[in-house]
């Protein structure tokens, strides 16, 4: 291996420490307690080892955790009357709702029934639009992890090639937005793009976010490029056991690379981390206090 390995936990340590360092003092000089509410309809095992981790890494960086467990069957409208609730509250504020919600319900209507001042996800309509047009906006989570670890990285990014796999809205697509906020130049390639490889072997910044199990492999890489490797998938080894990876070739891909995220270790651990992050600007938001330092896009 020739990559510098990006250490995710690490700087996620680093990012709760410095939140929790400016809860402290947001908390002595206005007495406001930051709040998170966390919703989770049924009882998918992931999901709940998520809010889990969420709800205690709240509480260790001094804030508010309000979590609310509903029953699968709970209805749509039941829903959305407890995030009118929270939305109301004004302990409350960020509002989290896990994904995915059972089939029942309409994902995009509950997410833009979260206020989008509270929205600390990022994912509500006027939110991205905000981000869209380089206004202020909650920024989603992983590509804000992301963004901050290529700052660590590089320092700035200015003029460089950055090529994004994968166009969802909950990565692909506001992590393209926010570097070319840091003005590179931004290629998005999906499953249509044609002659994929070539675009990636382009790129100094290679993000990888598409969902597809060591789709990304060495050959593909500019060598010293920077890669983010944002997916996460279980396979199975050939002993029946099961193992996670990310969208990268881990091995071969560290043999090109200048700098490397693993899977696990790498983006994970920032997404938690930016959720705490974002609940801790929105509070600063509420309050017209000034925005915190370090943690913003």
């Amino acid at each position: 291996m020739t990559a510098t390995l990006m250490d995710g936990k690490a700087f996620a340590a680093d990012l709760r420490a410095n939140v929790a360092r400016q809860v402290s003092a947001l908390k002595t000089e206005t007495g406001v307690t930051p709040g998170l509410a966390v919703v989770l309809v049924g009882e998918d095992p992931a999901s709940q080892v998520y809010v889990r981790n969420k709800g205690r890494q709240t509480v260790d960086c001094g804030m508010a955790s309000f979590e609310h467990a509903l029953p699968e069957t709970t209805s749509q409208d039941d829903l959305l009357a407890l995030i009118d609730t929270l939305n109301a509250d004004d302990q409350v504020h960020g509002i989290l709702v896990q994904l995915p919600l059972p089939a029942h319900i309409n994902a995009d209507l509950v997410i833009n029934a979260i206020a989008p001042d509270k929205d600390v996800d990022g994912f509500h309509v006027s939110n991205v639009g905000l981000l869209a047009t380089g206004q202020k906006a909650m920024v989603p989570c992983t590509p804000l992890g992301c963004l901050m670890m290529l700052r660590a990285q590089h320092g700035s990014l200015s003029g460089l090639n950055a090529v994004v796999v994968g166009r969802s809205n909950i990565v692909g697509k506001p992590m393209a937005q926010l570097l070319l906020r840091d003005s590179c130049t931004v290629t998005i390639a999906h499953s249509r793009s044609r002659n994929i490889e070539a675009l990636c072997r382009n790129a100094d910044i290679l993000i990888a976010a598409v969902g597809r199990p060591e789709m990304v492999t060495g050959d593909w890489i500019k060598p010293g490029a920077t890669v983010i490797d944002v997916g996460i998938n279980r396979i199975e080894t050939p002993d029946g056991k099961a193992r996670l990876v990310g969208d990268v070739a881990f091995d071969s891909a560290a043999q090109v690379a200048g700098a490397i995220t693993p899977v696990p270790g790498g983006v994970g651990p920032m997404t938690i981390a930016c959720l705490l992050a974002n609940t801790l600007t929105a509070c600063c938001r509420s309050l017209g206090q000034p925005e915190p330092d370090g943690l913003t896009a």
